[in-house]
């Protein structure tokens, strides 16, 4: 073959371009109004870099339409894509990280198909995209783009080749997974589990977000609580402004080294080696004006802890030995039926509605009451049928352990 002959076997690789006129994304939902099947849908942000976590990048792929990567800023109104997907399924890869800024822009499913949540109710013990793809299809994925800076534009090539490839085989993919759970028997499973995620709400914003501050819980006195509070609310208000991540302009490290110091001027805030980041310097004032308010401010705010906050689990032994008991107990108890059924413990039921239900077990203590108890806290009806009789044995058996230790002991 010279070098003029053209090569038969090569595969070449799609050209990926972003749709981000109107009239090109209109064209976009009349294609994928004409495909079959449901829908695979991804969204990258720029978490890390930004303040918004709005989508900076959609992709979707669709059976018999293809594939399309679409630029959300540049695109005002999505109702007309959801007048066309809002009724399909969705298939996504940890949906619950992706659907809050899909809703930003009015995209909404009424069903979901999470193939991250279904790799975990199969019991497969690595569940990132790459992995599963690999796992069950054969394809390597290469994920290096993951923690890119999606709000650079333009976008490089290799970066949508990745974004697309994050769609293309999710469809086969969810197929593969539809016919797994079916052998294992956990088809209603994953469909409350699905529905729960669609389901889910929003959770409702702190009041205090300033006290999620790491290394926080290490200041003792109360002024020094109220540098940490103006710093992170002065923090707060820069990155909105500029839509820079906060830990972008100052670390949280640097936030915490100031509100120790308690620095009584301006000069000796900008002597504090540690007080380091990007705006720590050019934005002197901002810090120091927080630090300032602290000093003076008479709303000072305390050590507390939220009502209904469990105490951590290593001094339930000493608070409440019967519910420590109980909890250990339960925890083996679940272990138990987590390798029975190859769910992971986690999933099976959320470890804080255990806590709690072992803290305030309910009296009577009936296969009834502790099943009414994990309703409530929001657990899903597969997950009580599974967990609620082994839970309430282990805690007739802590009981009885609790009951008789004091005569063993004499």
């Amino acid at each position: 073959m010279t070098d003029e002959e053209p090569n038969d076997h090569l595969i070449e690789t799609p050209v990926r371009t972003v749709i981000s006129t109107v009239d090109e994304f209109h064209d976009a939902v009349e294609a994928i109004a004409l495909g079959t099947g449901p829908i695979a849908v991804d969204a990258e942000r720029a978490s890390g870099f930004r303040y918004s976590q709005r989508a900076y990048l959609i992709q979707l792929y669709r059976r018999g339409a293809g594939t399309f990567l679409i630029d959300p800023p540049a695109i005002e109104e999505f109702a007309p894509l959801q007048s066309v997907i809002g009724d399909l399924e969705w298939v996504l890869h940890a949906a619950s990280q992706d659907l809050a800024c899909l809703r930003e822009v009015g995209l909404d499913p009424s069903t979901v198909f999470d193939t991250e949540l279904a790799a975990r109710l199969l019991g497969i013990p690595r569940v990132g995209l790459g992995t599963v793809v690999e796992e069950l299809l054969g394809i390597h994925l290469a994920k290096e783009h993951s923690a890119a800076d999606w709000s650079t534009r333009p976008l490089p090539a290799s970066w949508l080749e990745y974004a697309a490839l994050d769609v293309e085989l999710l469809i086969d993919l969810r197929d593969s997974m539809a016919v797994l759970l079916r052998e294992q028997g956990k088809e209603r499973i994953a469909a409350e589990e699905f529905a729960a995620v669609v389901a889910k709400e929003e959770k409702a914003p702190l009041a205090e977000p300033w006290r999620r501050l790491t290394g926080i819980h290490a200041l003792r006195a109360d002024r020094h609580l109220a540098a940490a509070r103006e710093l992170w609310l002065a923090r707060d208000e820069l990155a909105r402004e500029t839509d820079i991540a906060p830990g972008r302009l100052v670390p949280d490290a640097s936030l915490m080294v100031a509100a120790r110091a308690l620095p009584t001027s301006r000069r000796e805030l900008a002597a504090l080696k540690q007080f380091s980041g990007r705006a720590s310097r050019s934005e002197i004032d901002r810090w120091w004006a927080a630090i300032e308010r602290a000093l003076t401010t008479d709303d000072i705010p305390v050590h507390r802890r939220a009502a209904d906050t469990l105490p951590p689990p290593r001094s339930w032994a000493d608070r409440n030995p019967e519910a420590d008991a109980r909890l250990k107990n339960a925890r083996a108890a679940l272990a138990t039926v987590s390798e029975e059924h190859a769910i992971p413990v986690e999933n099976l039921l959320t470890p804080d509605f255990l806590r709690r239900v072992a803290w305030n077990a309910p009296d009577p203590l009936t296969v009834e009451t502790v099943s009414e108890a994990l309703g409530e806290l929001g657990a899903r009806p597969w997950q009580i049928e599974l967990t609620a009789q082994p839970i309430l044995q282990a805690f007739v058996d802590a009981h009885q352990k609790v009951e008789t230790a004091p005569e063993a002991e004499s």
